[in-house]
């Protein structure tokens, strides 16, 4: 008996693991080279970047107990400030990316106003703020795009007509993986090696606990909050660099898939909890499935579905582990 606990122990904390290599093995036998090919598993890891840059935001908001509907909305704006301080306003490439930090920062206070001043439910907070991101910023941006040879929402001239190649470089392998990999390890050591990140998980586990205990749940709340604001600018500033552009909503349709990457990786290796390995892990089994589909002829308006069973699939290991416990 206890024997048969611990191999369904295993097989529900190494889910997402074990998943990911039938993914592998069975779209390998199915397509062989196309699908194993250098040049296929750079696409994949490209594809799952952005979406674990977006799931490590949510990584460092979950990991307190928070949680954030608003960050595909608020990335956009954030793609929207980084393109067009770079075209409109002729920044440096480097003012560019700190303008759109900085940014994001400033709009993320409002989120941390209805949070932690208002109380308000971090998840109804934040669906309200969906749409006050989406009218800011595309009162910004006049309703239409920042992209080359268009004009500035006010009619000037822009400062710039092209984009450089540093510019889309950012958005093209090896850097935006080398930039997921940094934001992964960078997340991982924060959450998991300082006291900072220890803090966050105790407020996770039990907040009035961690108050009890001298913590204070509103400063770190704050942290988490400011921290998760630089990732989405960050993931804002990959979707723009890729597409050579900022499109209106460019960045909403990453909100699921990194949430997705989240669950999934919250079950691997037993951790029940936010952490940013198992993100990736997450990120890279939804980026895989998507590929391996799509090589396999599988119609496009299917894969959303996919994306949902994956998602219903870890809240199912998540919490039929917990009514173990």
């Amino acid at each position: 008996m206890k024997s048969r606990t611990n191999i369904k122990r295993f097989l529900v904390d190494w889910a997402a693991v074990l998943a990911l290599m039938v993914c592998f093995v069975a779209f390998t036998a199915y397509k062989g080279n196309s699908f194993m090919s250098t040049s296929n598993m750079v696409n994949i890891l490209r594809a799952m970047a952005i979406n674990t840059v977006f799931g490590i935001a949510a990584t460092i908001t979950m990991a307190p107990d928070g949680f954030d509907m608003s960050a595909g909305t608020l990335a956009s704006c954030s793609a929207y400030v980084f393109v067009s301080a770079y075209l409109w306003l002729g920044q440096s490439l480097g003012m560019s990316i700190l303008i759109c930090i900085l940014a994001t920062l400033v709009m993320y206070q409002l989120t941390m106003f209805l949070i932690l001043v208002c109380k308000i439910p971090d998840m109804l907070a934040t669906c309200a703020l969906m749409f006050v991101h989406q009218g800011i910023g595309q009162w910004y941006i006049g309703g239409g795009a920042v992209s080359t040879g268009m004009k500035t929402s006010w009619g000037a001239a822009p400062a710039r007509t092209a984009l450089s190649e540093s510019f889309s470089a950012i958005g093209r392998a090896p850097w935006i993986i080398i930039i997921m990999l940094g934001c992964v390890l960078v997340a991982y050591l924060f959450l998991n090696f300082t006291k900072h990140g220890r803090y966050l998980y105790a407020m996770g586990g039990n907040k009035e606990a961690a108050k009890l205990s001298g913590i204070d749940v509103k400063k770190y709340r704050y942290l988490a909050g400011m921290i998760t604001a630089v990732f989405i600018a960050i993931g804002g500033i990959l979707v723009a660099s890729r597409g050579s552009s900022a499109q209106v909503m460019c960045c909403d349709n990453y909100l699921m898939p990194s949430l997705a990457a989240v669950f999934v990786g919250r079950t691997v290796g037993g951790a029940e909890k936010p952490n940013a390995l198992g993100t990736m892990i997450g990120a890279m089994l939804v980026s895989t499935l998507e590929n391996g589909l799509t090589i396999c002829a599988v119609p496009f308006y299917v894969l959303p579905a996919v994306k949902g069973a994956v998602l219903a699939l870890a809240l199912i290991a998540a919490y039929a582990s917990k009514k173990e416990d």
